[in-house]
């Protein structure tokens, strides 16, 4: 008895369905709310309740969100009724105020880098000038072959 083998032209492979992992993200997104921005804001370090960070988010318009406006969220053990995953609670603020923010701290940042140049060039000595430059620039140049003509 002899088996007759098949050629590999003949056999028939099932289609393999290619999935993407995507690990799953530890802290979840809430469902947006237009003209409001999401943060997570930390409630505890290292086993410790942090009162004052807490307070001055909310005094900077960053207000807990509840986890009944947010059912896709809910999570077990949260006795406070609102979103808090590992020392973190899910805040919202208006858009506005976020933008205000991220404002102010630009400004404060450009402010801190002007007077770090200025601390840097008030020692500049004419027979050593230091220069300093704020950025960069790409060009195309000639190659090694057109250099050694």
């Amino acid at each position: 008895m002899v088996d007759a083998k098949k050629t590999r032209d003949l056999e028939t492979r099932e289609k393999e369905v290619h999935i993407d992992y995507k690990p799953a993200s530890s802290l979840p997104d809430p469902t947006p709310e237009p003209g409001y921005e999401y943060r997570y804001v930390m409630t505890h370090i290292l086993g410790k309740a942090d009162h004052i960070r807490l307070s001055r988010m909310r005094r900077d318009g960053w207000e807990p969100v509840k986890a009944s406006d947010h059912p896709e969220l809910m999570l077990e053990g949260s006795e406070s009724g609102n979103v808090e995953i590992g020392g973190l609670i899910l805040c919202k603020n208006t858009v506005e105020k976020v933008k205000a923010y991220d404002r102010f701290y630009a400004k404060q940042a450009a402010d801190q880098m002007e007077s770090v140049d200025n601390s840097f060039m008030k020692d500049n000595d004419p027979r050593m000038r230091k220069f300093s430059e704020k950025y960069s620039e790409v060009t195309r140049g000639r190659g090694l072959s057109a250099s050694l003509k």
